[in-house]
């Protein structure tokens, strides 16, 4: 068989010629639609569903919250096991379905039992899906470098313009904040006062709820013109929070700042995030999504936040903390390297041994059409280009190298032998 087609090859040898010419411009296509990451992807596919409830004991979130979603993601098709965790005012449950399954397949049909579900869970309790990430998708750490500003307007500056923009960008699932303060409106009650005016708590944080809001009015027409009536309610500062009514007291209102103290804090914190010892910073984690070439969608946050460094305050600066793509470039400098090594080693050692630079350039063409065939395959089995698979074809360069050296010494040896025997 072996010989047949050896002898097939060397009869039709343009057309072997064509085909490997094929084959490389089919590799060269496939390295560049091959997604490119550093860490291979081994996390279970997997959806999450996180419930959140404040202030509530693991036990009472596991009986009302996790046990309830549990029994009712049961039965979904393709899902090989199902896993959850109760803690304090949080339950995440982990929905593990087969490898070969859609995962935005998966979390459709998780969002779906969820609709049913919801009516098992406490008033105001709704659980929602975790990002459409892996284990190995935070390809991206950054900090404000804000000299100057306070931890609280540098965490309102990273929520509501810097995530915004970076979730914009293709192949991005979530941009996590981390660092800073949550800045809120605190009110200290004081219950003393309460029981003076009479006035239950409830009511106060009713009148808080109603008058943050706007209210919609309806049309009216007056000399031909008409105009539409709304009343604008949102609050914008403290002086609103401490106007607002909560009752009356013979006809004179009683307002927030007559029972309890307004003041603009930060929520509480778990922790806190210290960079390399200089002090608390803000920033995010930038998640990618599942499936996406992350070498590509590094360099797209990078070009977005460049765009997005005019409209920062003067002096507040993007400092990168933790880049995947650092580690992509060496592992693809590696292979590279590997390769020129391999070419220089074999034309050198073929030359001298042989005397022919005709064997030594059949050698070389071998390398870069079996590795350029090589990614056809990675991209044929939904394998990415990282460390584990470079690496893989890195020590593969070296099989084929010794098998055309064997080859082509062999033929040269037969050759001599036929040669010899002509002459006499």
């Amino acid at each position: 068989m072996i010989n047949q087609l050896i002898s097939l090859s060397l009869k039709n040898r343009y057309i072997v010629l064509l085909i490997a010419a094929i084959l490389f411009a089919w590799g060269f296509y496939s390295i560049n639609q091959n997604p490119i990451d550093a860490i291979p992807d081994l996390s279970e596919n997997q959806v999450i569903v996180f419930t959140e409830w404040q202030g509530r004991s693991p036990q009472i979130m596991e009986d009302q919250v996790t046990y309830p979603l549990v029994s009712n993601l049961q039965g979904i098709p393709k899902v090989k096991s199902i896993r959850a965790t109760s803690m304090f005012g949080m339950s995440f449950v982990y929905i593990v379905f087969d490898d070969k399954t859609d995962i935005y397949w998966a979390r459709s049909r998780v969002l779906e039992r969820l609709n049913y579900a919801q009516r098992l869970l406490p008033e105001g309790i709704t659980p929602t899906l975790g990002p459409d990430g892996t284990g190995v998708g935070h390809i991206l750490w950054y900090t404000l470098d804000a000299k100057g500003i306070d931890l609280g307007e540098q965490r309102a500056l990273q929520d509501w313009y810097v995530k915004f923009g970076l979730q914009t960008v293709p192949g991005v699932s979530e941009v996590a904040s981390f660092g800073g303060f949550e800045k809120q409106y605190q009110i200290s009650v004081d219950p003393n006062k309460l029981n003076y005016y009479n006035i239950p708590l409830s009511q106060v944080l009713k009148a808080v709820k109603s008058n943050n809001n706007d209210v919609g009015g309806r049309k009216f027409e007056m000399n031909g013109t008409g105009y539409i009536v709304r009343g604008l309610g949102y609050i914008k500062s403290i002086q609103d929070v401490e106007n607002i009514s909560i009752g009356t007291i013979n006809t004179v209102p009683v307002r927030i700042k007559d029972v309890a103290a307004v003041q603009m804090g930060g929520d509480l914190r778990l922790g806190i995030f210290d960079e390399n010892g200089e002090g608390e910073a803000v920033g995010g984690i930038v998640v990618m999504r599942y499936g996406e070439n992350a070498d590509k969608v590094i360099h797209a946050v990078k070009d977005k936040m460049a765009a997005m460094q005019k409209g920062l305050p003067p002096g507040v600066k993007f400092k990168i903390a933790y880049d995947r793509s650092d580690l992509i470039e060496r592992a693809i400098g590696s292979v590279k390297h590997t390769l020129i090594e391999e070419m220089i080693t074999v034309s050198i050692i073929v030359i001298i041994f042989l005397f022919s630079w005709r064997s030594a350039l059949s050698i070389i063409i071998q390398i870069p059409i079996t590795v350029a065939t090589a990614f056809i395959l990675l991209n044929a089995f939904g394998i990415s280009s990282n460390i584990m698979s470079l690496t893989g074809i890195a020590l593969a360069i070296g099989v084929i190298v010794d098998n055309g050296i064997v080859m082509v010494e062999n033929s040269h040896r037969n050759l001599s032998i036929a040669q010899e025997k002509e002459r006499s």
